[in-house]
């Protein structure tokens, strides 16, 4: 018996590389996983190493590959982590210009419980747009984390390596178990 299924989506920055560690603490809690990573995001992850935790195949692409299972199991909450400045800005807009953003469009239009988790350095963080796109996607009920609340601050120009391994990922997980109970219905999605 699993608690739910987390659908992980991983943009191209350095944390990506970490990811199992999210993986494997949702399935030390009985939460199937799998990932999808944005096109650029494959450079940063072993996906070899997540389809073996997983037991799914690392989607980046519309198509899946000759023989593996095309469906999931029903996504009970969605987790965007590390997200970049440009998939903030995307995500917020709604653009929907690659298998990762159409299927982070399509669950947070379904209420899936989301999470996302920025790592982008101070400079970008100031810009108007990315606050923008970050009230816009709280106004849809998706969890931010970032700032002084959430212990994770914007990072000064320059210094994401060191930043690298202070990446939030147990809050992340427990920010969308949270929500998660906390969701009236589960989602039908078979992503």
């Amino acid at each position: 018996m699993t608690n739910g299924h987390l659908q992980i989506v991983v943009c191209a920055a350095g944390p990506a590389a970490d990811v199992t560690q999210l993986v494997t603490d949702a399935t030390q809690q009985s939460w199937t996983t799998a990932v999808t990573a944005t096109p650029s995001a494959l450079d940063f992850i072993d996906a070899a190493a997540i389809e073996r935790l997983t037991g799914y195949p690392v989607r980046s692409t519309y198509r899946s590959s000759p023989g593996t299972r095309r469906s999931l199991p029903a996504t009970d909450a969605l987790i965007i982590a590390p997200a970049t400045y440009n998939s903030v800005n995307k995500i917020a807009l709604g653009i929907a210009d690659n298998y990762a953003m159409t299927t982070i469009a399509e669950l947070i239009g379904r209420q899936v419980p989301t999470v996302v988790v920025p790592f982008v350095n101070a400079a970008l963080a100031n810009r108007a747009p990315f606050q923008r796109a970050v009230a816009n996607l709280r106004d849809e009920r998706v969890r931010v984390i970032l700032g002084t609340e959430d212990g994770w601050e914007p990072h000064p120009p320059g210094s994401g390596n060191s930043r690298q391994r202070a990446f939030p990922w147990t809050a992340a997980f427990k920010a969308a178990t949270r929500m998660g109970s906390d969701a009236p219905t589960k989602s039908t999605d078979r992503r």
